[in-house]
């Protein structure tokens, strides 16, 4: 086969204007742009409440609504308040374990007080809700306030009560997490301080297995009045232990202990809980050693969160221009919610502990490797080579790359093994303190050896990847099993996977490791079927050429382009499970990002290619609450139309993502959608697996980014930046002083802080249209 092959080009190092423009907001606060009810409701599925940089401990109001994150302001009711939770997720509701929840019993009577979540279910006063990093806060209609900050894995509330004579506030603590998954559980209660202590074993919500969790709460601000367990709707003082399972068939057991106070000072309790993986003893020693003055720690929390947060989010600084807060509380927001989650679970992974920090909570890499992750490479790299290790370490012990691994245990693979393009990436950034050769090891194990069961780990269908270059629909595979679908959307990840592969190959010097896989990364052009057609309501649309599924005898299947889009029906691994994962073929067509030469090719050259796109986005084909379709929204770069990446990106922004409590078009994937907001924002967007940034226009002024690796600053600057977002064009731009045609920049700009200035019109112009001026493609031919 004949290779016809782009040059990459690497920027070379020109000489750096040492001058370092000042920013507005160097004198601002940023955290007070920082709103963490963007996304709240309308499926977002943010955790709005208490956090440090990707910590354990996560406290916040828990809702009977759209409680995926916890809390919702969807108008539903507060069920109790739990310390651990996963933020923007999708799949089942995470964590939430052992709520907290403060009443009075009508009566001063125990069994007067509601224990079963239905019946305890209250609301909360609209407007009393306040959320800002590190704390969180919320009135119940029975006049009991809440309030909560956290340390890194521990949690500390006040509980308000309305003042009142001859009452015995009391909070029980529920046996439960959000989605009701709890097999069996332990509570005990001491008699004296009211120390509960246990644990719970526990679904994950996007995956098999189970873990445990363990807790330890004390109480403070009063004395203890009496205490016991309760199970369905009824509490008693005797006995003070309690062992549960799940109950019988559909009748969930609810169950736990609690807690009666008298001599509340100020009427309020304070409630310092903390949880484990290890051990209800750990819980306790870490949250006395983290919060050792309860009654004096809340406001001192709050502090030091807020001042980590400052930290983490200090490698960067605008200059709005006259850009709005909201556009300027859309970015920073974005950014706060890209660093919530994964969450460093070191010493609290109960089977192994080899020194290596250990993050979880990777929910999933199939969402946040497009843009997540490459956002935390340029601003917090210290974190995500941690990230890398840990996943390394996780292959090590559990002898896979995980696609998604949640409270410590496999999630489900939605597509292809993503990890592969995580360590791809940072290798090509230049990340250090990583085995690369251990890497290569790991992701050859994931291209050439198929796991049993390969629904949560590795890949699918390798033997009939390896002999007819494609996933075949209905694939016979007697070695390996998982769900037998998504041959197509298999078929283009599997295929760029292979394509980090060849990457990280070469760059190791493993030359015929290169050649293999770079080979098989062309694999996806074997399901394009350049006859086929799509046709919607009857009307054909005019293009041809689509991706369709193909048997093991090389005849085709069919999957109409527009199932599983908004037009047609919802799909994913358990819902109309189909050839593409989440999205229809009209979205995979595009996701082609090591040949889009290539691509272009088959689509009938720029113009119709174009003119494709401009379909897809603008018919409703385009669902950009997916992450696939993020990289869409550029694509005009590698038709040499980059100003149209910029236009199609106003298109999204704020239409779609806006500082509203539903200001995110879908759930925020652990923050992806957040970091596509921030990378739009920036002018630049990655991708991802490639040492590839595409140049749009910034929404600001201007742009300092600090390496935290090497402390140099790279500064993204325009001229006739305006505000009203009329000059969204780039008319030419320059590197160091010197022109740049091409329209894109290696991660060099942030490392050896480069400075790039763009000159910005109200028309498009000639900067960026050249083929030698658009981004890498490797093309190969095959069909």
């Amino acid at each position: 086969m004949a290779r016809q092959q782009l040059p990459w080009v690497t920027p070379q190092r020109i000489l750096l204007i040492p001058l370092i423009f000042p920013l507005v907001t160097l004198c601002a606060d940023v955290l007070q742009f920082i709103d963490p009810l963007i996304g709240s409701t309308n499926g977002g599925n943010v955790f709005a409440g208490a956090t440090k940089p990707y910590a354990l401990a996560k406290p916040v109001a828990d809702v009977d609504g759209q409680n995926t994150g916890g809390f919702a302001t969807d108008d539903s009711n507060i069920t109790g308040f739990s310390t651990a939770h996963d933020s923007g997720t999708g799949g089942n509701p995470s964590l939430g374990n052992f709520p907290l929840f403060p009443q009075i019993c009508p009566g001063d009577e125990v069994n007067n007080c509601n224990f079963l979540i239905g019946e305890r279910a209250t609301h909360y006063v609209e407007d009393s809700v306040v959320a800002r990093p590190g704390y969180f806060e919320v009135e119940l209609v029975s006049g009991v306030k809440a309030s909560m900050t956290s340390s890194e894995h521990a949690a500390l509330y006040r509980f308000e009560f309305p003042a009142g004579d001859d009452q015995h506030p009391l909070v029980l603590l529920d046996l439960t997490d959000l989605w009701k998954s709890r097999q069996n559980a332990t509570v005990s209660v001491d008699p004296e301080s009211g120390r509960l202590k246990g644990n719970g074993t526990f679904l994950p919500s996007f995956g098999p297995s189970s873990y445990v969790m363990h807790f330890c709460v004390d109480f403070f601000g009063g004395e203890v009045f009496d205490n016991g367990v309760w199970v369905n709707n009824r509490g008693g003082t005797e006995p003070k232990e309690l062992y549960v399972t799940r109950g019988f068939n559909l009748f969930y057991l609810e169950a736990g202990g609690w807690v009666r106070f008298s001599g509340l000072v100020n009427n309020t309790l304070t409630a310092r809980m903390g949880i484990s993986f290890i051990s209800a003893d750990q819980a306790c020693q870490r949250a006395a050693e983290e919060i050792p003055q309860p009654l004096d720690d809340f406001d001192r929390l709050v502090t030091e969160t807020e001042d980590a947060w400052r930290e983490k989010l200090s490698p960067i600084s605008i200059n709005a221009g006259g850009a709005s807060e909201e556009f300027q509380t859309s970015f920073w927001s974005g950014l706060y919610r890209t660093m919530i989650s994964p969450q460093n679970y070191t010493d609290e992974n109960p089977y192994w502990n080899s020194g290596i920090p250990y993050f979880d909570s990777y929910y999933c890499i199939w969402d946040s490797f497009r843009v997540q992750h490459p956002l935390l490479t340029i601003l917090d790299p210290n974190a995500q080579i941690q990230m890398v290790n840990s996943l390394l370490d996780i292959y090590k012990h559990e002898g896979w790359l995980p696609d998604c691994h949640m409270s410590l245990t496999p999630g489900w693979t939605q597509g292809g093994s993503n990890a592969d393009v995580v360590l791809t990436d940072a290798y090509v950034k230049n990340l250090t303190g990583i085995d690369w050769e251990l890497a290569l090891e790991a992701i050859i194990q994931d291209a050439e050896v198929e796991p049993l069961e390969w629904a949560y780990h590795g890949r699918g269908g390798l033997q009939s990847w390896k002999d007819l270059s494609y996933i075949p629909y209905l694939d016979f595979d007697p070695v390996g099993f998982g769900t037998n679908s998504r041959s197509i959307s298999r078929t283009l990840e599997y295929a760029y996977d292979d394509y980090c592969l060849a990457t990280l190959a070469q760059g190791l010097g493993r030359e015929d490791l290169y050649d293999k896989y770079v080979t098989r990364s062309t694999n996806w052009q074997y399901l394009w079927k350049p006859e086929q057609n799509s046709i919607i309501n009857g009307n054909d649309t005019g293009f041809m050429g689509f991706f369709q599924p193909k048997y093991q005898n090389g005849t085709w299947g069919f999957q109409d382009p527009i199932a599983c889009s908004a037009l047609a029906s919802f799909c994913s691994l358990t819902t109309n499970p189909s050839e593409t994962f989440e999205a229809s073929v009209w979205q995979y067509q595009f996701l082609v990002p090591q040949s889009m030469s290539t691509l272009i090719g088959l689509m009938g050259a720029e113009e119709p290619f174009i003119q494709r796109l401009d379909f897809f986005h603008e018919s409703g084909l385009a669902d950009i609450s997916n992450e696939p379709v993020f990289s869409t929204v550029y694509l005009y770069h590698y038709a040499g139309r980059p100003g149209l990446s910029t236009k199609r990106l106003h298109r999204y922004i704020p239409s779609a993502f806006n500082t509203s409590h539903g200001g995110l078009p879908g759930n925020d994937d652990s923050g992806s959608m957040g970091a596509f907001v921030v990378f739009g924002m920036m002018g630049l967007f990655p991708v991802a697996g490639q040492d590839v940034y595409l140049i749009s226009a910034p929404f600001f002024e201007a742009v300092n980014i600090t390496s935290p690796l090497t402390g140099k600053t790279a500064q993204i600057k325009t001229v006739g930046f305006d505000a009203s977002y009329e000059n969204i064009y780039i008319q030419n731009v320059t590197v160091n002083g010197q022109p740049w045609t091409k329209s894109w920049i290696s991660h060099a700009l942030f490392t050896e802080g480069w400075s790039m200035e763009l000159v910005l019109g109200n028309q498009e112009s000639e900067w960026g249209t050249k083929i030698e001026d658009r981004p890498p493609s490797w093309g190969e031919a095959v069909v």
